[in-house]
């Protein structure tokens, strides 16, 4: 089974954002994490620059799993882009 590719783009003072870096910890999954407030320079307008090609109101947060990008805490839709079946 091919290893999925996730990364979550955050602000460190947005509790959407920490909600989803929890769920997706939460869910056993390895991914990559950019807390976009604290990068600086060059890092940060790369960084900017990604989000925007994904969700170009640039908001947060933005999560890419493989080529699904979900944005705002979407326990559902990022589940279902993991493959994990919710129980009701």
């Amino acid at each position: 089974m091919a290893k999925d590719e996730i990364t979550l783009y955050a602000l460190s003072t947005c509790s959407h954002c920490k909600s989803t870096k929890k769920l997706l910890s939460e869910c056993n999954v390895e991914y990559e994490y950019f807390e976009v407030d604290d990068l600086e320079g060059e890092e940060r307008k790369a960084v900017l620059a990604d989000i925007r090609a994904l969700n170009p109101r640039c908001s947060f947060p933005t999560v890419k799993i493989n080529d699904t990008v979900i944005v705002g805490y979407k326990e559902n839709q990022i589940k279902e882009a993991l493959g994990i079946k919710n129980e009701s």
